[in-house]
């Protein structure tokens, strides 16, 4: 993947997690943006944090050939700042 194709796929992860955040849908989205700025990371970081989760829901849907994991979702998301398989991303 070249750095356009990084660039395309990052912006429309983020397309995807404002929608999921002003559709409120699921609500565990932007319950955790409010989180992640509460604590002091910057809004920007916040939903790129999300878009990873989101990211490795839609290749686990992907690759599974399954539905979406809600629970699986909102579980990944309640535990940033860590990424899965990361130690805690640092604040700024």
């Amino acid at each position: 993947m070249d750095e356009n194709e990084a660039a395309q796929l990052r912006k429309a992860v983020v397309e995807a997690v404002e929608k999921q955040i002003s559709d409120d849908e699921p609500p565990e989205t932007a319950e955790t943006l409010e989180r992640l700025t509460g604590e002091g990371y910057p809004r920007d970081e916040a939903v790129l944090m999300i878009g990873h989760i989101l990211a490795v829901e839609m290749f686990g849907i992907m690759k599974e050939e399954r539905g979406f994991n809600h629970a699986g979702y909102a579980g990944a998301l309640a535990k940033l700042p860590q990424l899965p398989g990361d130690s805690p991303i640092q604040k700024p």
